[in-house]
Parts: C-alpha cells; structure tokens; sequence
C-alpha cells in the first residue's frame, strides 16, 4: 500500500467530492457525477482568478422526491452549487447542460491514479466517516484543503503534480 501518490489536484478533489457526496448519502454513481462536477466548477473558478479563462442541499431523499424526470435542481457540495438532474438511472451531475456520465468519471480517476485508486478512496472513505454528515458537508473542503497535494504557487501550479499523502489522511481521520 503506497503512503503517498503523485497527482495533480483535480482528480484529488473529484474524488474527495464523490467520497463525500456518498457519505450524504448519494449512490456511488450519483456521487461521481457530483465530484467531477465540484472539480470542474472550482477549476473554472481557479482559471478565472489566474486570467486563463474569461467568465462569460437540503437532503438527497428530498431532491429525489422534488426531481421529476428532465427537472433541474442545485445541490451544494464543498461549497459550490452543482445544478444537477433527475434521469431514469437517477441523480446526475450536469456540466454544459448535459448529464455527466458516471463510467467517464470512473475511467478518468483510474486514469489518474492508476492502481493507487482503491487505496485513496479507502483512505478518503475513513476521514469522510469519521465525521458526522452534518460535519462533513460543512467542512469538507477545509478538511480537502488540508490534505491536497502541495503545487507551486499561480499559473505555474496548474495542472502540476504534487504528492498526496495517505498517511496524512489517515491520521486526519484518527484524530477526529
């Protein structure tokens, strides 16, 4: 079992988001539309405030019963709003409008973090259920915040690699 990974920080906070959103209670394939969603919005956000990109919840039972097929709602995860949709395989994430698709998800953190993904997801899982969810959807980005890999500073940081530490997450989960 590796103690630290060489990644960047979008696939860190994909699966962080979708490690959470289960922990709320979502299905794992709702939960991984809703981490890419999260990774995306504060991509986005962090390309704004560099100058890359120009800018042109209650509980899930209770989205679930207000969804009806095609209606769009907005869930709040790690303090971002993700417009999501209700669709006949459920709970969907929307980027550009359009459902994202779980498999997608799926295969870009395979892709990313290779056969290191199981053992940063357990990692993930204990600090995420070592907090109450309550807890847990109030402070999961300051919690991210703590453990994300480290990257240079500005323009020079995005998309760079930088080490996460397991250990680091474990032992977060242990002093909760």
């Amino acid at each position: 079992m590796p103690s630290v990974i060489k990644v960047n920080r979008a696939p860190v906070l994909t699966l962080w988001a979708a490690v959470v959103a289960e922990r709320l209670g979502f299905r794992r394939d709702e939960a991984l539309t809703l981490g890419r969603a999260v990774a995306g919005l504060n991509a986005y956000s962090k390309g704004v405030s560099l100058g890359l990109f120009q800018p042109s919840a209650k509980t899930v039972d209770e989205h679930r019963k207000k969804a009806h097929a095609g209606e769009k709602l907005t869930v709040e995860l790690l303090h971002r709003a993700v417009p999501i949709v209700h669709t006949s395989d459920g709970l969907r994430a929307l980027s550009k409008d359009r459902p994202i698709v779980p498999e997608s998800v799926d295969r870009y953190l395979k892709s990313k973090f290779g056969e290191t993904l199981e053992d940063a997801r357990t990692a993930m899982m204990q600090l995420a259920r070592s907090r109450r969810p309550a807890t847990i959807a109030a402070e999961a980005y300051k919690i991210y915040e703590e453990f994300r890999p480290t990257i240079p500073e500005g323009v020079r940081g995005w998309g760079a690699k930088g080490d996460l530490d397991l250990r680091l997450i474990r032992k977060l989960a242990a002093n909760s």
